[in-house]
């Protein structure tokens, strides 16, 4: 069983945050705080509430239109655990994952040699968006991403073996 999650807050049916409709989990915490940060309630680690996983995941069952489930934040890469064990459930679905993290992928691989959850996690992703938002370089016309910095990953795993 995975650790405890904590979420900011839950979209359902989302259109811009990936492929899709997404079934969306805005974890709670982040060590980042990116100037100009599109969701700067999720920074505090003490904030949030305590996500009810098995219900998370029935929940997304339920909903034939979705393709799949994005992690944001927060950082979702700081609870890689329980959202290892979402991500799980959402590929024995038949569902894709997306991540959104501030961190890069070469820094998340690095994160990784200490955190085995990590590796795993970037495994069960078919899309991350890495790297932090940096105001200076917003886009508004990018897919999924605020600013030009941040990379569109598909199937990060294959970029760690």
């Amino acid at each position: 069983m995975a650790s405890d999650l904590w979420i900011s807050g839950i979209e359902p049916e989302s259109i811009v945050d990936g492929p899709g409709f997404r079934y969306v989990i805005f974890t709670q915490g982040c060590p980042h705080h990116c100037p100009g940060c599109h969701n700067p309630q999720t920074h505090p680690f003490t904030g949030g509430k305590k996500a009810d996983i098995p219900a998370i995941l029935r929940e997304i069952g339920e909903d034939p239109i979705l393709q799949g489930v994005t992690f944001s934040g927060g950082e979702p890469f700081c609870q890689p655990e329980p959202l290892c064990e979402i991500a799980r459930g959402v590929k024995a679905m038949g569902k894709d994952v997306t991540a959104f993290s501030g961190y890069t992928l070469e820094q998340l691989v690095e994160k990784g040699k200490e955190e085995p959850a990590v590796l795993e996690l970037l495994r069960l992703c078919d899309l991350l968006i890495d790297g932090p938002y940096i105001e200076a370089q917003r886009d508004l016309t990018l897919r999924y991403r605020g600013s030009r910095n941040q990379r569109l990953i598909y199937d990060p795993g294959k970029e760690i073996g």
